[in-house]
């Protein structure tokens, strides 16, 4: 994606007064040494090759890549108007995050 936070407010602007947005991702941690297993490198390689690329292709290019985690996805939702991001469940491979 390569303007997360517009879209995060274009979803805001949509939802009702007192509306949630359930946002999935893949369950990964803020640092890299918290990634380095199996998993993580299945994300960080798909992200290198896909997701990196795509969003520096387009004007805005965040380029968070597949493993941006909790923290800095929680910014930018934060930053696209929402006021409270906080875990709702996760599994082995995603979290779901509900941004109100």
């Amino acid at each position: 994606m390569g303007d997360p936070e517009a879209a995060a407010a274009h979803i805001r602007k949509a939802l009702k007064p007192g509306g949630s947005w359930m946002v999935v991702e893949p369950n990964a941690g803020d640092r890299l040494e918290d990634n380095m297993n199996p998993v993580g490198r299945l994300f960080y390689s798909a992200s290198t090759m896909i997701c990196v690329p795509t969003s520096l292709a387009q004007e805005t290019g965040a380029a968070l890549g597949a493993q941006a985690g909790e923290a800095r996805i929680a910014q930018v939702i934060k930053a696209g108007g929402f006021t409270a991001v906080r875990r709702a469940t996760e599994t082995p491979l995603n979290m779901v995050l509900e941004a109100t």
